[in-house]
């Protein structure tokens, strides 16, 4: 699907992906971009994918990855900053989304991963396998660059994109329920410092 031809699509209509395999895809298309992974396997996947010292794993902070991203963009404009969040997590913190359109860092892309169930906790269902369409929600909050990747080379595309043009971007998925293939390591301290290196502070 080119970029003339690309169409918004609907929720329901978005092909059901590997949380995984569009991990793997993004990180093979990063450089210098600060990532910011969300709780559970969200940030577990980022792990597996390859560490890199400008990735921050997030531990048991439900619902922060946006807000973090965005303090990182406006700390460092020169540098696009990619948040990583589940839908349970950005379903919690569901204001995030009208500061970032407010502050409108050009810099900031938030990827959203959508399984309709809070994964880690048992699958209990989120408010996304009802009738809540994070995307509509993100345009009405003034995100007007918000969509659904239809399926895996739309994911391709639309990465592609925002990693050249001005956000703030928002880009939604629908993916499995696959667990992690393993788990990231647990040490706050040292999260912290290998991010701060990899963002260039003492």
């Amino acid at each position: 699907m080119t970029d003339s031809t690309r169409k918004q699509v609907a929720r329901a209509d978005a092909a059901i992906m590997s949380r995984a395999d569009l991990t793997d895809r993004l990180v093979g298309k990063l450089n210098d971009e600060a990532v910011i992974g969300g709780i559970g396997s969200t940030n577990h996947d980022l792990w597996v994918s390859g560490q890199r010292p400008q990735n921050f794993y997030m531990l048991g902070s439900m619902g922060l990855a946006v807000p973090i991203a965005l303090g990182v963009a406006l700390a460092q404009p020169q540098r696009k900053v990619i948040a990583l969040e589940g839908d349970g997590s950005l379903l919690m913190q569901l204001g995030a989304l009208g500061t970032v359109a407010s502050q409108k860092p050009s810099n900031l892309i938030i990827i959203v991963f959508d399984n309709g169930v809070y994964n880690i906790t048992g699958g209990q269902a989120t408010l996304t396998s009802h009738s809540t369409d994070l995307v509509a929600i993100a345009m009405g909050a003034g995100l007007k660059n918000a969509r659904w990747a239809a399926d895996e080379a739309d994911f391709d595309t639309v990465v592609d994109r925002a990693l050249q043009e001005d956000g703030p971007s928002l880009i939604a998925t629908r993916t499995d329920r696959q667990l992690a293939r393993a788990f990231s390591e647990f040490n706050p301290t040292k999260i912290r410092q290998v991010f701060s290196a990899g963002m260039g502070v003492a």
